[in-house]
């Protein structure tokens, strides 16, 4: 089913709008859940939470693709999960490595806050994304956004691990000095 029907049945308080967008959107949002928490019970919480928070925002937002409105959804459940469990703690997958290997470049979000608004990092992050090549954006969102293993990603993109540490390593300075440039780092 197109994203603009699931859309529409969220208007119109249909009960077959969850089950076609799990149907539709489970494994994706179960992959970017279960990347994050590596729990395959908090990542179900998570997933259907997520089914419900887009079931509570829809007759606000009219998202015209849902993929990304749903990641966002599920993204932000699941690091709120983690949070709440104190799961940040070296050991916990992969999620407490990537936040490490972020804070090098981008410092912590209170500071950050007092800094510069949410909106503008947004901006720069997209800039700096657009003007990547296609394949090093991808494997940096995948380690950053999607929190992907190393060897995940490697396997993904028919790379050696050693590879996308490298790839990974040479971005997160990039988009340190872009940062520097842009004043927000």
């Amino acid at each position: 089913m197109e994203d603009a029907k699931i859309v529409e049945l969220y208007w119109q308080r249909s009960e077959d709008a969850i089950p076609e967008t799990a149907a539709k959107f489970g494994p994706y949002c179960h992959t970017i859940a279960y990347n994050i928490l590596s729990d395959t019970q908090d990542t179900e919480e998570c997933v259907n939470d997520t089914w419900l928070g887009a079931w509570n925002s829809m007759p606000s937002n009219r998202p015209k693709v849902l993929a990304p409105y749903l990641a966002k959804l599920t993204r932000w459940l699941s690091l709120t999960r983690l949070r709440e469990q104190h799961a940040l703690r070296r050991g916990g997958g992969e999620t407490a490595l990537v936040l490490d290997e972020l804070s090098e470049v981008v410092p912590d979000g209170t500071d950050l806050e007092k800094r510069v608004e949410f909106k503008e990092l947004s901006e720069a992050l997209r800039r700096f994304l657009a003007g990547l090549d296609e394949t090093e954006a991808q494997v940096f969102l995948a380690r950053c956004w999607y929190m992907a293993g190393v060897k995940e990603i490697a396997e993904k993109f028919g790379f050696t691990p050693g590879k996308v540490s490298t790839m990974l390593h040479r971005t997160r300075k990039k988009l340190q000095d872009y940062l520097k440039e842009e004043g927000l780092c």
